[in-house]
């Protein structure tokens, strides 16, 4: 089947709410939130708060917010009603990105979409601009052999995200606060940028850390405002027909001090390894461990990011709705 046969098939799946379809048929801007951060990313009602915040903070940057789901074999691009609270209060939500997708649709009940998912769907919904927390990317250990608990070393684990291989291939502007904390952050750029994938930070020189404001890595690329990444990204999704990572700042009175978010994310990564947590329950688990080791604050950094780069991500696709 050839990649336009494929996204009509795609969007033949999709019921798009009333207020997301007006927008769009009139070229306003429209910007997807993922679901995952509801089902799986926060405890009952943090995760309904702050998906509800995240909405809030996109309306006010002008745009409208398009939160996408699977439920009885349909994706949902807007969540209506009270669809919000019963996503977050539903035991047994799957969790779905590229390679569940088809599964999920096939097996009913609801999905919560990840980054690579709502990337997928946004694009074939017509929606330039999606906001989340942060992507995935390489895990530590990935490529290269480390020592387990006992001191013998393990084969590369080749524990790299889906997100990535989205990236390189859906033309979808993903704006975060940089790759999770938790990562190989070096390793992800390098296969980002062997990807095609540009990665642009505003108005700082250092990728921002997740958590943290920086991250001791200089930013592949650096514009100094919206008006400048919305520019870029045009082009790019334009002419290049891939995505790119436009990556924010924590807000500053929000940020996990860098030394201490690193310190808590070792002890809680060879925690996960002792215990022999790895795959798609690694990640929640170590950033669940590490709200613990800090007593809340990455929940609180993790939470102001989130709020935040749907703030960003709203006046940028209004932006680039007008060029």
């Amino acid at each position: 089947m050839s990649h336009e046969a494929s996204l009509a098939a795609l969007r033949a799946r999709l019921d798009v709410a009333p207020e997301v379809a007006a927008a769009l048929a009139a070229g306003r801007p429209v910007v997807a939130l993922e679901s995952t951060l509801i089902s799986h990313g926060l405890p009952f009602p943090q995760n309904v708060e702050v998906a509800a915040a995240s909405e809030a903070a996109v309306r006010e940057g002008g745009a409208v917010p398009a939160t996408i789901a699977v439920r009885d074999g349909r994706i949902l691009v807007g969540l209506v009603g009270d669809a919000l609270e019963t996503l977050a209060t539903t035991p047994g939500v799957r969790k779905v990105s590229r390679p569940t997708l088809a599964g999920a649709l096939t097996a009913g009940g609801w999905g919560a979409t990840t980054v690579s998912a709502t990337m997928l769907v946004a694009h074939a919904a017509g929606i330039r601009v999606f906001a989340t927390g942060g992507i995935g990317g390489v895990h530590a250990g990935a490529f290269e052999p480390s020592a387990g608990p006992d001191n013998r070393l393990r084969s590369p684990s080749l524990d790299v995200s889906v997100d990535l291989e989205e990236l390189a291939r859906t033309p979808v502007a993903v704006v975060c606060a940089g790759p999770k904390a938790i990562l190989d952050v070096p390793a992800t750029l390098e296969v980002l940028e062997t990807r095609g994938v540009p990665v642009v930070a505003i108005g700082t020189d250092e990728l921002p850390g997740f958590f943290s404001r920086g991250s001791g890595i200089p930013a592949p690329l650096v514009v100094p405002d919206e008006a400048a990444a919305a520019a870029l990204a045009a082009a790019h999704l334009a002419l290049l027909g891939s995505g790119l990572l436009i990556c924010v700042a924590v807000p500053a009175a929000d940020e996990l001090p860098r030394p201490e978010a690193t310190a808590a994310i070792a002890r809680a990564t060879a925690e996960a390894q002792a215990a022999g947590i790895h795959g798609p329950a690694l990640t929640p688990w170590v950033l669940r461990r590490v709200g613990d080791l800090t007593d809340g604050r990455s929940v609180r950094a993790n939470t102001a990011l989130i709020i935040n780069d749907a703030r960003v991500a709203a006046r940028l696709a209004a932006i680039l709705a007008r060029l």
